[in-house]
């Protein structure tokens, strides 16, 4: 690391020159124009190159494309945070292929079919990065996740209807966060149109994954409630609810720390200990509720005319906790990188 003296130029302007070493590496010459990134964390960029993208779409020839392979196509193509696309067809876009692009368009957020002729069609995605809030979508990924958790529940323990599943609420919502994520990383003005800094971003997106994973768990016990010939005895069925609730309350407290970790990246807000020992309770937490699930498991195994498909029902229990944990230890890991800038407390009063 190079350190500078700042001038100041007419009693206005504060300048600092740069390292010749790095100027003549990036071609830089004077009069030559470069970018300035202030950024929320007091990070100062200067970036060179910075000619805008000429708003040209990213072209993808599907002359020989299977309908069926688009899906997972365009699905990458959104998560690695491209805004425009094209595919290309010169001997003509089938029906069935306009059909998939508009089906797949509409279970994506923001993202639309902008221009559709026979042999070309151009999906953008048109949500205005002003207009998102990373750490809100996490919360409605996390409300999603366990309502279709705890319907899951009461389908498998109250003989209730079975939830479909399938829905593509959370897949829309983990979908746009892993677009933003992506477009974060690649470009400095995204990041600080996003209002958070890089670990930030980070610590969300690692947290909307797991909440993912959560919902597919509430789809497992949906599927196990949908297969079950009788029903659940009370007594399992009372366990099973309790287990539950357990690892719902157990996910919630864990987003709440990655969330509340540094105030959004305003840094009006140092972590306190009850920040670390909520992170840590939740890690305990965990630990036990796993005991708890294996014990619960191995009495399945050895109880008389238990269903053994309620096992599959207590694995996707035990991965919703997994999944918590891993939150935890994310949301561990941000307090303890705020706790380590200058003037904070001493970690070790609380470790």
């Amino acid at each position: 690391m190079e350190t500078r003296k700042i001038q100041q130029v007419g009693g206005g302007t504060y300048t600092v020159s740069l390292p010749k070493e790095w100027a003549t590496a990036a071609d830089i010459e004077p009069g030559a124009v470069v970018a300035l990134h202030s950024h929320i964390d007091g990070t100062l960029v200067v970036q060179t190159g910075i000619e805008e993208r000429n708003g040209e779409p990213l072209s993808l020839s599907v002359a020989d494309t299977e309908p069926a392979s688009l899906e997972p196509m365009l699905r990458a193509a959104y998560a690695a945070g491209i805004d425009s696309l094209e595919l290309d067809a010169p001997d003509g876009v089938t029906d069935e292929t306009h059909r998939r692009v508009d089906r797949l368009t509409r279970a994506l957020t923001g993202v639309t079919v902008t221009d559709s002729s026979d042999d070309a069609i151009q999906v953008r995605s048109l949500l205005d990065v002003e207009e998102v809030s990373i750490t809100q979508s996490v919360r409605q990924l996390q409300f999603a996740a366990l309502s279709a958790h705890r319907e899951a529940t009461a389908a498998l323990t109250a003989a209730s209807a079975a939830p479909a599943g399938g829905d593509d609420g959370t897949d829309r919502i983990a979908a746009m966060v892993d677009h933003y994520f992506q477009r974060g990383l690649d470009s400095l003005s995204v990041m600080d149109s996003l209002g958070l800094t890089r670990p930030e971003l980070f610590d969300r997106w690692v947290t909307a994954r797991e909440l993912a994973r959560v919902a597919d768990h509430a789809d497992r016990m949906a599927s196990v409630a949908d297969r079950l010939d009788d029903p659940v005895d009370p007594d399992f069925a009372a366990d099973v609810d309790d287990l539950a609730d357990r690892s719902r309350d157990l996910v919630e407290d864990a987003v709440s720390v990655v969330l509340d970790a540094g105030d959004g990246g305003t840094g009006s807000a140092a972590p306190d200990d009850a920040d670390v020992a909520t992170a840590r309770r939740c890690l305990d937490e965990r630990d036990d509720l796993c005991a708890v699930l294996d014990d619960f498991d191995r009495r399945l195994f050895e109880a008389d005319g238990a269903d053994y498909r309620l096992t599959h029902a207590v694995d996707a229990l035990r991965g919703t906790t997994e999944a918590a944990g891993a939150v935890a230890e994310v949301g561990l890991q941000s307090l303890l990188r705020e706790r380590c800038s200058p003037g904070s407390v001493d970690v070790g009063q609380t470790l």
